[in-house]
């Protein structure tokens, strides 16, 4: 008996200093490795954001990122169950709506029903807005690329599954012909996108034919490059206008009197 009662107080000991350090710095990498996982996790959500696509009319993704509050009105009002809310693991910054051509484009609701719930002002109704109406051709939910070395009518199958699903037919996507030389029959039908007419919708990425879609929507500033101001396309009247506010200075650099040949040699010397 009093070899049980001397084990139960044993057990009962305080927790020495160095146990009690040991245990606490334990419990403090825990907690430090499972705030490390939750951070990278934000931070490479936050990341992939860069090729998220938003609901039409949401604002330039930085500023929507400052300005939507996670209300999940959007979401809820849109009729076809297009947009999503981000979640933990979907490398999105989370509870922010956004959709997934593939699986569910923007079927473009005439009357754009995710767009007047915003609350905030996300989704600006002004950018889908015509002469005071309304207008989801107006919308820039990204530009569609089209893979040439995947998509099918680039061999010379016949297919124009992405043009006939387009919402803006002939316009955000055209048809180009040219003569199949490896046949001498058959001509191409090779699809060509309108950025400036694409809306982003994905319409044609859902129908598109491919194991792995060929034509994709990405957002406009990840699929487009940028010329910058100072070239003018020169046939467009409006483009020509820049060069009204172009200034007359020049800068000139002063020509060497020696020859190129010159140069060369005097690098030579000492060898």
């Amino acid at each position: 008996m009093s070899e049980n009662k001397h084990n139960m107080a044993k057990k009962r000991e305080p927790l020495s200093d160095r146990r009690k350090f040991i245990l606490n710095m334990a419990r403090g990498v825990g907690l430090a490795t499972m705030g490390g996982f939750i951070w990278s996790a934000y931070v490479d959500e936050v990341r992939a954001s860069s090729l998220t696509l938003r609901p039409p009319g949401a604002l330039k993704e930085s500023d929507f990122l400052k300005t939507c509050i996670k209300c999940g009105l959007c979401v809820e009002a849109c009729p076809y169950d297009t947009l999503l809310l981000a979640k933990p693991g979907d490398n999105k910054p989370i509870g922010t709506p956004y959709f997934v051509p593939r699986e569910i484009p923007c079927y473009m609701c005439t009357d754009i029903p995710c767009v007047p719930v915003c609350p905030t002002g996300a989704l600006n109704e002004a950018s889908v807005t015509t002469n005071e109406v309304l207008d989801i051709n107006a919308a820039d939910m990204g530009v569609a690329v089209i893979d040439a070395n995947s998509c099918i009518a680039f061999w010379g199958i016949q297919c124009d599954a992405c043009y006939r699903a387009c919402p803006l037919l002939g316009e955000a996507i055209t048809i180009e012909y040219s003569k199949n030389e490896r046949t001498g029959k058959h001509a191409y039908m090779k699809p060509v996108v309108q950025s400036d007419v694409c809306t982003g919708c994905g319409m044609c990425e859902k129908a598109c034919v491919t194991e792995k879609a060929s034509i994709f929507v990405l957002p406009r500033e990840v699929a487009q490059g940028r010329a910058g101001n100072h070239y003018i396309k020169g046939w467009e009247k409006e483009d020509e206008k820049r060069l009204e506010n172009a200034t007359s200075e020049t800068t000139t650099t002063e020509l060497s009197k020696d020859s190129a040949l010159d140069s060369l040699n005097d690098g030579l010397e000492g060898y």
